[in-house]
C-alpha cells in the first residue's frame, strides 16, 4: 500500500537558526574550479524558461495538487483529467527554451568541470542546452510508457493521437505547472477522450515518476556511483523536499562530499551544506561559467578589435 507522498516541507529549528544564503558566488566557483562536481538540479533552474517551481513565492503547490501515482492507476476519471491537463501543458514545455542556467551547466560540463549533472525535472531543458548523459531522476515528459506491455514511445505521436480524438476539443493553457499540467474546469475535462496503447490496450502514462512513486532503483543506484565519485555536490534550484533528491545530499554530507547550495529560500539541505547562496539561478551561474570559461566571455561580447 502507498501512503500519500510529503509534498510540503516545513523548515525546523535547524534550518531557520542558520544564517542567511550569501550572494557571493566566488566560493562556488572555486569549488567547481577544482572539477569533479555533480550538478544537482530541481524546478528553479527552469523558472527563468517560463516554468513555475513548485515551492518558491509564485510555486505551483499554493493553488496546485500534482496527480500522484495511486490516484492515476486507480481512477480512469483522474486519468481523464490528468490527459486533458497534460495535453494541452505539454505543448507549453515544449516551446520552452533553456534559459541561461542551463546554458551555464553545459558549458561547464562540455569544459570538464563537472563529472555528472542530475536532475529533478521533466522538462529536458539540460539537453535542450547541450548538456550530456544526464540523469532524469523523474523521467522526461517527452516519453510515453504502457503501463500493460511497458512499450515506450515519443510524447508527439500521442499528441497527434489525442489531436486527432479531440478534435472539438477546445480549451486555452493558462498557468503551467512543473508536472506539465495545468489547469481546467471539470466540465471541459469531461469532454475529453483518452486513448489507449495500441499494441496492448493498456493504460499509457508519461514516463515520469509521479508523486507517491518510486524511483528506478537501476536509476537511484547510478546516481549514488556519481556522488561517491564526486569532489562536491551543487544543488541548483531545488528545496530538496522530495527524498528523491534529498538523499543524495545526505549521503554526500555524511561521508565528507562539500554540499554547495544555490537556491531562491531556505531549502531541506540547508544544514548539510557548506556553502549556501540565495541568487536568481541564471546570474548566479552565469557568474560562476564567466569566471571559469573565459571563452564564454568572449562569445557574449564578440572579438576584440584591439
Amino acid at each position: 500500500m502507498r501512503s500519500r507522498p510529503t509534498l510540503e516541507w516545513a523548515p525546523g529549528p535547524d534550518v531557520l537558526a542558520l544564517e542567511p544564503g550569501a550572494t557571493d558566488i566566488g566560493p562556488v566557483a572555486q569549488v567547481v574550479a577544482a572539477g569533479r562536481v555533480v550538478v544537482l538540479s530541481g524546478a528553479g533552474i527552469s523558472t527563468e524558461s517560463g516554468i513555475p517551481d513548485y515551492r518558491g513565492e509564485t510555486g505551483s503547490l499554493r493553488t496546485h495538487t500534482p496527480m500522484t501515482y495511486g490516484d492515476f492507476t486507480a481512477s480512469a476519471e483522474a486519468r481523464q483529467r490528468y490527459w486533458a491537463r497534460s495535453h494541452l501543458g505539454w505543448r507549453t514545455i515544449a516551446r520552452a527554451e533553456p534559459n541561461d542556467g542551463h546554458r551555464a551547466v553545459a558549458a561547464l560540463q562540455a569544459r570538464g568541470y563537472l563529472s555528472g549533472v542530475i536532475t529533478q525535472n521533466v522538462d529536458g531543458l539540460h539537453q535542450a542546452a547541450g548538456a550530456r548523459d544526464v540523469v532524469e531522476l523523474h523521467g522526461n515528459l517527452d516519453r510515453i510508457l504502457c503501463l500493460g506491455c511497458g512499450r515506450t514511445s515519443a510524447r508527439e505521436v500521442l499528441d497527434r493521437r489525442l489531436r486527432a480524438a479531440n478534435q472539438a476539443f477546445t480549451a486555452e493553457a493558462t498557468r503551467i505547472n512543473p508536472d506539465g499540467d495545468v489547469e481546467l474546469p471539470d466540465d471541459i475535462v469531461r469532454t475529453f477522450t483518452v486513448v489507449a496503447c495500441t499494441v496492448c490496450g493498456g493504460v499509457l502514462k508519461p514516463d515520469v515518476v509521479f508523486f507517491g512513486e518510486n524511483v528506478p532503483r537501476n536509476r537511484v543506484e547510478r546516481c549514488y556511483r556519481l556522488i561517491d565519485d564526486a569532489n562536491a555536490v551543487l544543488v541548483l534550484g531545488s528545496s530538496l523536499t522530495v527524498m528523491s533528491g534529498f538523499r543524495f545530499v545526505r549521503h554526500a554530507a555524511k561521508s565528507g562530499t562539500p554540499v554547495l547550495i544555490v537556491n531562491q529560500g531556505v531549502t531541506r539541505g540547508d544544514p548539510y551544506a557548506t556553502h549556501r547562496v540565495n541568487l536568481p539561478l541564471g546570474r548566479a551561474l552565469t557568474e560562476v561559467a564567466a569566471e571559469l570559461v573565459t571563452e564564454l566571455v568572449a562569445e557574449t561580447t564578440g572579438p576584440s578589435h584591439a
